[in-house]
């Protein structure tokens, strides 16, 4: 496993966003994260990365416990992330932008061993906008970016929160496209969080659904859709408030 959360629980005062969630992600496995508004996708994503401590529980990347590391050291150790609204640099340009991805990764402030600034900008298709002030991108085109922010820190597993929202059907179909391209072609994990169910289903290789920050499902994609809690989860009136 590349990645574990061992019984993480995390409370804002009187309020439990993630109650001992159990989570094991294997290496190079596109791992899909879904469940209702407010299920506590986001937080998990969020005390994975460093940016909250758990309340209880331990998080394991490549086998060292992480559990009180900052977000700087995590993502120095190949750990990386994208969030739901799309955090780019707006000043500079497109090539500035991933250049300072390569600043906080993987390889700890030395020059990066792996793909060139100029090799990631053209995997991902936006070479032609490498001097493009992020500001002027539209909404797909600037997601790209923050993928290739993400890539240039040499990344070992890829976290997505909600890459999907916003976009049009055919840019959804290329965005996944270019996430099986990057699993498929370093071998990079990939944990996606996702509100469109389908897309979800379709691009991971495992799934879990969350809700009310409590998991109730853990398995195959083709078993979501026949599972009654999940059915209750999306149908019935469950869903929590901590995003």
């Amino acid at each position: 496993m590349i990645l574990e959360t061992k019984e993480v629980s995390k409370s804002f005062g009187s309020i439990h966003a993630l109650q001992t969630v159990d989570l094991a992600v294997e290496k190079a496995e596109i791992f899909g994260i879904a469940g209702p508004n407010g299920a506590g996708k986001s937080t998990l994503f969020n005390v994975i990365a460093g940016v909250y401590p758990p309340t209880d529980g331990k998080i394991i990347f490549e086998n060292s416990d992480v559990t009180k590391l900052g977000p700087h050291k995590i993502c120095q150790r190949g750990l990386a992330r994208t969030f739901q609204v799309p955090k780019t640099f707006p000043t500079l340009s497109v090539f500035d932008n991933v250049r300072v991805g390569a600043t906080f990764g993987n390889h700890k402030g030395k020059r990066a061993v792996g793909p060139t600034i100029d090799s990631t900008l053209d995997f991902l298709g936006i070479s032609s906008f490498a001097q493009t002030l992020a500001a002027n991108l539209d909404l797909y085109t600037t997601k790209l970016v923050g993928l290739g922010m993400t890539l240039a820190t040499e990344c070992k597993l890829l976290m997505l929160d909600e890459p999907l929202a916003g976009l049009a059907m055919n840019e959804i179909e290329d965005f996944l496209g270019v996430v099986r391209k990057i699993n498929g072609s370093f071998g990079i994990t990939v944990i996606m969080i996702g509100h469109i169910l389908d897309a979800l289903i379709d691009i991971s290789g495992r799934m879990l659904i969350l809700d009310n920050g409590i998991v109730i499902y853990t398995g195959s994609p083709e078993g979501v859709r026949e599972d009654p809690r999940v059915i209750e989860c999306y149908l019935g009136d469950g869903g929590g408030h901590h995003e």
